[in-house]
């Protein structure tokens, strides 16, 4: 129970502060590299505060590479899915209830009206290479070769970076969970959308979780 509560909290502060600094911050005032550095930044503060409970996965990609690594069992990755999906969903409605609204809540998407327009292929693409990207880095980081403590500063540096050069492709999801939560709740092109979040994340985490299964990064 203590490694559910600490994944729904994790995942619950990684959408409230990342999507939160979209909504109510105001994309025109935060801008790109203030939302990046909010994603970044709630992922390192959670990789240190719930990090020796659950390992901080906070993201249903993440507990499958680690699953496929050999690192966690079945039973717990699905354990990790619905506590990641439902404090993703929790902070989705929190930010609905302060803002007033369900139109934006920070839901990723693609296409035609959709930030910088980019194709659903150039969508899927994006988001399994840098899937795959991240968790080479949260596999790597975390591994016992590893230098010790310094695992949450990179994974938290390496998500800045990927919104940086992804938001105006997606919103950048790497991660079903924080893709969820404000889907279900704005709907539309965002829930239609959501299929592409689910399994592009999902390859993502297979190919970088297989290069450590069969040790060509170990």
């Amino acid at each position: 129970m203590s490694k559910m509560l600490a994944e729904f909290i994790g995942t619950f502060t990684l959408v409230l502060f990342g999507c939160g600094s979209a909504v109510l911050g105001g994309f025109d005032n935060v801008g790109q590299l203030g939302i990046s550095i909010a994603f970044g930044g709630a992922i390192i503060a959670m990789a240190y505060g719930i990090g020796s409970i659950s390992g901080c996965h906070v993201n249903p990609a993440v507990s499958l590479a680690a699953f496929i690594a050999g690192r966690m069992n079945g039973r717990d990755m699905v354990t990790y899915w619905v506590a990641q999906f439902a404090g993703a969903l929790a902070a989705a409605a929190v930010l609905a209830v302060v803002s007033g609204q369900t139109t934006n809540l920070g839901q990723n998407g693609f296409g035609p009206g959709y930030l910088g327009e980019f194709s659903m292929q150039s969508a899927l693409l994006f988001e399994i290479v840098m899937t795959a990207l991240f968790v080479i880095v949260i596999l790597g980081s975390t591994s016992e070769k590893a230098p010790a403590g310094f695992a949450g500063v990179a994974i938290g540096v390496t998500l800045a970076v990927i919104h940086i050069v992804g938001i105006q492709v997606t919103g950048v999801s790497v991660n079903p969970a924080r893709s969820f939560g404000p889907a279900v709740l704005v709907g539309g092109p965002a829930l239609a959308h959501l299929w592409l979040f689910f399994v592009a994340p999902a390859i993502g985490a297979v190919i970088g979780a297989l290069l450590y299964r069969v040790r060509l990064l170990a």
